[in-house]
């Protein structure tokens, strides 16, 4: 399984499985919502602060899921497993965020891609 960086998406490991995650527009509505902002701006601000729970983690991985087309809620998210544990979990948001909104590096795979 390949991700489209064009299209925003990357590939991670969850639960010994690949998945395609991407923050599509409806998925970032979802996240505006979620996160009780008004527009992008506000959203790109709230993940810039660096003070992202848990929970904040599985909207974020849930909502590229559901944007790759995957049938998952949140709660199936959560009990879902990556390698590193929570630092994995971290590397994976980073890793949708940036290849969602611009990066400074030239791609946008995570580490959980070979």
């Amino acid at each position: 399984m390949n991700a489209n960086a064009r299209r925003g998406e990357i590939v991670a490991e969850l639960s010994g499985k690949r998945h395609r995650l991407c923050l599509t527009l409806g998925a970032l509505a979802e996240l505006e919502s979620a996160f009780a902002v008004d527009d992008l701006s506000a959203l790109v601000a709230r993940f810039s602060s660096g003070k992202l729970s848990a929970r904040d983690m599985a909207r974020v991985i849930g909502a590229g899921l559901r944007g790759a087309g995957a049938a998952i809620s949140d709660e199936e998210v959560m009990a879902l497993e990556t390698p590193g544990g929570a630092a994995g979990y971290a590397r994976i948001v980073a890793g949708l965020l940036t290849a969602t909104f611009g990066a400074t590096g030239s791609g946008t795979e995570t580490s959980e891609n070979p």
